[in-house]
């Protein structure tokens, strides 16, 4: 996999970046700017080279339409406060005012694409299709730079088929993601534990299955636990449940001990009558143990024992990786749970990593800085499906030869 410096002299040359700017908004404003601070270093990079940057970028889902909701003027506000310099935003993706904006560039100098899933291409299963589109990206530049990390698992004409036709490199950011992830596949130090917490075990079981082969220990929160604590015979309410998944479940738990590893679950639980996601509410909490939870009420969080016992495990380990909050973060009352793992990551002598997603977005709501982590991954389904040993599209093909 060739880096920005394999692509030679830059200066005056027009250089197509991938970025995952796919930012947290409420109305125009965003609430969360980590994925573009973490494209800096390559974007500064490129300005410092002397190259005509062209940046393209997603945000939200606008299903191949303009939508003024989903525009990337936010962004282009945003990185220009950051980066110290003027960024224009052309008012389309491949269209005339992206070939005027790209044309009007200056040595140094960055231009914003408008949001690249306005294109109905973008996202097409249509090999042809995306090519098509593809072709277009290709023609507004001389090279092509992979940065956005988040979206590299992903056969997009933004991200896979731009790269066929233009010599092609990965950014600083993809590079650091890829060294990271190789660190917790290929040798993680020992004890290696990971944490795995979000509202479905579906969503999981291809990472359950390979970490079962490389981690120490599991441990194991969110809606996603109620699945694993009915498997173990429990009443679990109203909980979120997965009834076609209970026995895999349970096999993981055989798997698990037949290889002398652990899966800890939830030994007490925050319950609630209800929850209102929308208004960050819910009725009145209770604490319950795990195999105690009333017929009528759901866990919304681990409990303030499993907080402990989860709490002594990542401490104890050397390499840790957590994916998915502990409850349902976004209602104060259930962010408990959640905010412990994260102090306990916090407080690790270890090497961490919190694995993008909503557990980068719970740690830094809950007023964690970045640089209490041994890293904050900007790709969570990205870094998911490289954990589950899977072959990403974004990654694969800068490897080909172009």
């Amino acid at each position: 996999m060739k880096s920005v410096s394999d692509l030679g002299d830059l200066r005056g040359k027009r250089v197509l970046i991938r970025c995952d700017f796919n930012v947290p908004l409420d109305g125009d404003t965003i609430t969360d700017d980590g994925r573009i601070k973490a494209a800096l270093p390559t974007l500064t990079q490129l300005v410092e080279a002397g190259a005509r940057v062209v940046v393209m970028a997603h945000l939200g889902r606008p299903k191949g339409k303009v939508n003024p909701e989903f525009s990337l003027a936010p962004v282009a506000k945003r990185l220009g406060e950051l980066i110290e310099a003027p960024v224009v935003l052309a008012a389309d993706v491949v269209g005339d005012s992206a070939a005027a904006t790209v044309a009007g560039l200056g040595e140094g100098e960055i231009a914003l694409l408008e949001n690249v899933r306005y294109e109905p291409a973008e996202e097409s299963k249509v090999d042809a299709e995306r090519a098509e589109l593809a072709a277009k990206y290709a023609a507004l530049a001389d090279v092509f730079v992979s940065d956005g990390f988040g979206v590299v698992h992903r056969k997009q004409a933004s991200v896979y088929d731009v790269a066929k036709l233009l010599p092609s490199a990965a950014g600083a950011l993809v590079k650091k993601e890829v060294e990271v992830l190789k660190r917790l596949t290929e040798a993680p130090e020992r004890p290696y534990v990971v944490v795995l917490g979000g509202a479905k075990v579906a969503d999981k079981l291809g990472v359950i299955d390979n970490l079962l082969k490389v981690a120490d220990t599991l441990v194991i929160g969110g809606g996603m636990a109620y699945t694993f604590l009915k498997a173990l015979g429990h009443e679990v309410g109203i909980s979120l449940l997965d009834a076609e998944k209970v026995d895999v479940c349970a096999d993981y738990l055989k798997q698990a001990e037949a290889a002398g590893k652990q899966i800890l679950l939830p030994v007490d639980v925050r319950v609630v009558a209800e929850l209102d996601i929308p208004a960050r509410t819910s009725s009145k909490v209770t604490i319950v143990a795990a195999d105690a939870i009333p017929a009528d009420q759901e866990g919304a969080d681990i409990g303030p024992e499993t907080e402990a016992i989860f709490a002594e495990a990542i401490t104890g380990a050397a390499t840790i990786f957590w994916n998915g909050p502990m409850g349902v973060a976004e209602i104060p009352e259930l962010a408990s749970g959640t905010e412990a793992v994260a102090k306990a990551l916090a407080a690790s002598s270890g090497f961490s990593v919190v694995g993008g997603g909503d557990s980068a977005a719970a740690v830094r709501n809950l007023g964690f800085a970045d640089d209490q982590f041994g890293h904050i991954s900007t790709g969570g389904g990205a870094s998911l499906e490289y954990l589950e040993g899977k072959v990403l599209p974004g990654l694969a093909v800068l490897d080909e030869e172009n």
